[in-house]
């Protein structure tokens, strides 16, 4: 589907350069972020703004009365549809323009904010149509000042901690977060931040953490203690998130 100029059909496809998304996403990190979100949901309903192939889906759908799921790619959706069937609500479309006939009390951008053309005005459509007034937004993306990303910059394959590299740009990024901007497009839809945190500490990048993964070098205690020191240095996460409530 395209808005403008953007094909997110394109935006979603593996590179030589990156994949859209790694084994270490799917295996380490979602655990992590259901484990970090779980103390704030509530009762209810959930949506998924952005859901890609529906892996984060899987999680999220066992957890919550219902589930509805909005996304811009075409390809992407109809893999999600063939794995959840009619488990999840599917909705194709930009949250700039889709229209959503209710309120939900739980609501996940997971690694979706860095993608958005004009990121404040998805958020104040959240605070203002489709959150419920007691409900929660969890917002997750990567981080900035991640030490993999600060360890790329010093060997100088990025120039600096928040750029966005052609591979990037290929996937559809259009900025890299960190605490301090993140938390600015929040409070400038009118969000109120009642969390901040970190997600699993992180020195290297996801393409060689696949390649350790395959492997017995890493053990569960080792995950569980990058995670738990992660949330001792949230500034140093592969992912720094907000719980947000509504707003004025």
């Amino acid at each position: 589907m395209t808005q403008g100029q953007r094909d997110y059909n394109v935006e979603k496809r593996d590179s030589e350069e990156r994949k859209y998304a790694y084994q270490f996403d799917y295996d380490v990190m979602h655990p992590f972020m259901i484990e970090s979100f779980h103390p704030f949901f509530q009762p209810g309903s959930a949506l998924e703004l952005g859901c890609f192939e529906g892996r984060f889906t899987q999680r999220i759908s066992t957890l919550f009365e219902s589930t509805t799921c909005v996304e811009a790619s075409g390809e992407a959706l109809a893999v999600a549809k063939s794995t959840l069937g009619e488990k999840v609500q599917f909705k194709q479309g930009t949250f700039e323009d889709i229209e959503l006939p209710h309120r939900y009390q739980n609501i996940f951008l997971t690694h979706v904010m860095e993608h958005l053309s004009d990121p404040t005005l998805v958020l104040r459509r959240i605070n203002r149509e489709w959150l419920d007034d007691n409900g929660r937004v969890f917002i997750a993306c990567p981080n900035a000042d991640a030490p993999s990303r600060q360890i790329a910059v010093k060997m100088g394959i990025i120039d600096h901690n928040t750029a966005v590299t052609e591979g990037e740009k290929a996937h559809g990024h259009q900025i890299t977060y960190r605490f301090d901007t993140l938390e600015r497009d929040a409070r400038s839809a009118g969000l109120r931040i009642l969390h901040r945190g970190g997600i699993f500490f992180k020195a290297l990048a996801n393409f060689q953490w696949d390649r350790l993964l395959a492997t017995d070098i890493i053990s569960k205690e080792y995950l569980q203690a990058c995670f738990e020191f992660g949330q001792q240095h949230p500034e140093l996460c592969s992912s720094i998130y907000l719980v947000c409530g509504k707003g004025k």
